[in-house]
């Protein structure tokens, strides 16, 4: 496995950490607005990634980034500009998960321990598939996109680009959920879902604002 440098580093970061520790990759740094308070994998702080010093440090140390940050916006917006740089990305995939031979997971995502994805999904780019949660066959789940823990995408599923799906949620076989979407956590969606929607309950109905 390559040289990795994390992009954030708290929360979701320390997951994609342990996970590259167990795939035997080296982790050469972090990237941050500022150096974290808390180090538990005595990581080496390389600066801010929007500093063109801390740009041409990563570009010097010849590794590949994850941008280890849930938002999904963010890490779209992160991985846009390092790409720019000329710095490629890396998907990382904990070795407990299952991804069938036959579906696809794109540049720059993370796949999580315990996580399933069946024949003939597509995961789009930068996308995270969190612990333990079911991308079934033929799912579609755009670039951006977060499955969250223990989420349940059923058979023929498409998630947008950037769009959420929360913990233990389960999304119908067959049902498409546009783009920059929030499905709530334990929310049971059974019918489609437009772009930029809040959805929560069983089952799932749009969150007024």
């Amino acid at each position: 496995m390559q040289r990795i440098v994390l992009i954030g580093y708290s929360g979701h970061a320390f997951v994609v950490a342990d996970t590259v520790e167990m795939l035997g990759g080296e982790i050469v740094g972090y990237c941050d607005k500022v150096e974290a308070k808390r180090n538990p994998y005595s990581l080496v702080y390389l600066g801010d990634e929007q500093d063109a010093t801390t740009v041409s440090k990563l570009t010097a140390l010849e590794a590949r980034f994850i941008v280890s940050i849930g938002n999904n916006s963010a890490r779209r917006n992160l991985t846009k500009q390092l790409t720019e740089q000329g710095i490629h990305s890396i998907s990382v995939i904990h070795p407990s998960a299952f991804i069938s031979k036959l579906s696809t997971v794109g540049q720059g995502s993370f796949v999580s321990a315990g996580a399933i994805v069946n024949p003939m999904a597509s995961i789009g780019m930068g996308a995270i598939i969190n612990t333990s949660a079911v991308v079934e066959h033929e799912c579609l789940v755009g670039d951006y996109a977060h499955i969250a823990p223990g989420a349940v995408l059923a058979g023929n599923v498409s998630i947008g680009e950037g769009s959420f799906i929360g913990a233990n949620a389960v999304v119908k076989q067959g049902t498409s959920i546009g783009k920059n979407v929030v499905i709530g956590a334990g929310a049971v969606v059974v019918k489609d879902v437009p772009d930029n929607l809040i959805l929560v309950g069983n089952p799932a109905v749009e969150l007024k604002k």
